[in-house]
């Protein structure tokens, strides 16, 4: 029980790893404000006891929805401690067919102003409590790295790094630590896109073990990252990818 007393915000809340994270967290004696879009996207936690949970609908893309996610987490919880900008979103198309709006705006919008957004709102409610806090951001591995079809998926987790790295820098003084996780190929619904267009086999050996990371494992390095025993670790992207980035494409097997 790591977590326990402590009150998270986690955003993305209906996706794997999202619904992962809460209930890692919630295992970890956390009490969890999950957020999501709509209230549809939230339905899976109607049977949760209120004690431990709640659920907010808000729009990451919109900072006075996220201030509003904040503060209701406080007045239900009394205190923030964590905050993880876990929203994301992303859909692999050839850069030469984007449309400059559709194809861009929208998942910038999500994945790199939610962040900047929920860093902001919820580090401004650290300091009005005089209280520690951590912020975790969910990053990926194309942060780094190159890829076909996901031009603006990888520039918005590029962004996140970065973001990690200077909110951690300034807010360190308020003893603030900001991380990210970078995930690999996990077997969530937004992966199962490949699978449609007749990539999943060529995918799923992109990972060293040949085998997709599940939710629960990327939830595991997430309720470590924000507990005590990492208190350490700030100011940059923790690789949970099963090695993803360090290899290429194997040319047998």
């Amino acid at each position: 029980m790591e977590l326990i007393n402590k009150t998270a915000i986690v955003t993305g809340a209906a996706g794997g790893i999202g619904q992962a994270i809460i209930a890692k967290l919630r295992e970890q004696g956390a009490k969890v404000l999950a957020v999501d879009i709509s209230e549809q996207s939230l339905q899976m936690y109607a049977s949760f006891g209120s004690k431990q949970l709640e659920t907010f609908v808000a729009d990451v893309t919109d900072y006075q929805q996220v201030e509003a996610m904040v503060r209701y987490a406080v007045e239900q919880f009394g205190s923030l401690d964590i905050m993880v900008n876990n929203a994301g979103i992303g859909a692999p198309k050839p850069l030469l067919e984007h449309d400059p709006i559709a194809d861009f705006e929208p998942i910038s919008k999500v994945n790199q102003n939610g962040v900047y957004y929920g860093i902001l709102a919820a580090g401004r409610q650290f300091q009005a409590q005089g209280t520690p806090g951590v912020i975790l951001n969910t990053s990926s591995v194309y942060a780094q790295m190159a890829s076909e079809m996901t031009f603006t998926y990888n520039v918005s987790k590029a962004a996140v790094d970065m973001m990690t790295k200077c909110a951690a820098l300034e807010l360190a003084p308020l003893d603030i630590r900001v991380c990210a996780v970078a995930t690999g190929r996990v077997d969530t619904p937004m992966l199962r896109q490949y699978e449609e267009i007749g990539l999943w086999n060529h995918i799923r050996k992109e990972q060293m073990r040949q085998n997709f990371t599940q939710p629960e494992e990327i939830a595991n390095v997430v309720a470590f990252l924000v507990s005590e025993k990492a208190n350490c670790i700030n100011g940059c992207t923790i690789s949970a990818s099963d090695g993803f980035e360090n290899f290429k494409y194997p040319l047998m097997g």
